[in-house]
């Protein structure tokens, strides 16, 4: 079941989402295995900032019933480590490489992009607007209007395919997947994490995460982010990477019904790193 994603192709339908399988620190572990049984049709970086990130102080994960909450913080080494360090070994991966970026304001996501358009290595970019906006506090990505805005200042800084990756903390995630097309996105991924709150059960009211808050992802969020999908495949007619609890080849089928051209499995990697794998030989 061979994928066209934005003129990339790719083997089978199954992607990761970014930040949830850490291909380097698995080379050094399991050495050639890795990329012999690759699980991912195209391999979705962490996401990279331009100045380096430290992430939020430990605990960072905390499991729920269906799922993780986490709160990482999006630790990265910037992005000038990133092209020296990281780029020239990701590009070595059997399958495309997608650099996940985030910046706080146009002027950031313009020098990103930048600094990205002349490396052949990689094939597309996934910008996360799910960054709060400095001014407002609010995720970028959760007002068509700040969107439009946003992709309308940089969009001519890469030619590479753009895929928006939309935050669910939005009132209407249809309304800005479709600013997200009009402004010339190529393609959008949904879900990211739902908002969450582990309490710590020695203190009570206080948070467990060392971040305060921080995202719910795996079964739990299945359902909403299926709704989502169904909603954006009804608004625009840009390719969608869909995720959210996918664990089986079923979950994923959901998705691909629902309108979705690709999925990303997170979550489930943490249990079975060879998940993706598993679940893309099943839909072909």
């Amino acid at each position: 079941m061979t994928v066209n994603l934005c003129g990339i192709e790719l083997a089978h339908p199954v992607i990761n989402g970014s930040g949830t399988f850490d291909v380097i620190a698995a080379r050094r572990v399991f050495g050639a295995a890795v990329d012999e049984q690759f699980p991912f049709s195209a391999f979705v970086s962490k996401t990279i900032t331009i100045e380096p990130r430290r992430g939020n102080p430990p605990p960072r994960l905390f499991e729920t019933a269906a799922g993780l909450i986490n709160s990482i913080g999006l630790p990265n080494r910037g992005l000038a480590e990133y092209l020296r360090e990281e780029l020239p070994q990701l590009a070595t991966l059997p399958v495309p490489l997608i650099t996940n970026v985030m910046g706080s304001n146009a002027d950031e996501v313009g020098v990103l992009f930048e600094a990205l358009e002349d490396r052949g290595e990689i094939a597309a970019i996934e910008l996360n607007v799910s960054c709060p906006n400095v001014k407002t506090g609010l995720d970028i990505g959760s007002d068509p209007a700040e969107l439009s805005t946003l992709l309308a200042a940089v969009r001519e800084k890469t030619t590479k395919p753009l895929i928006v990756k939309l935050t669910p903390n939005s009132a209407n995630v249809a309304l800005v997947a479709a600013a997200a097309e009009a402004a010339g996105a190529d393609a959008v991924s949904l879900i990211n994490t739902l908002r969450a709150f582990a309490a710590d059960p020695a203190r009570p009211g206080e948070a467990w995460l060392g971040g305060g808050t921080g995202g719910q992802s795996g079964p739990a969020i299945r359902a909403v982010a299926l709704a989502q999908t169904v909603a954006v495949a009804q608004a625009i007619d840009l390719p969608i990477v869909a995720m959210g609890g996918i664990a089986t080849a079923a979950n994923g089928r959901q998705f691909l019904d629902a309108g979705a051209l690709a999925i990303a499995v997170g979550t489930e990697s943490f249990r079975d790193p060879a998940a993706a794998g598993r679940i893309g030989a099943a839909l072909t």
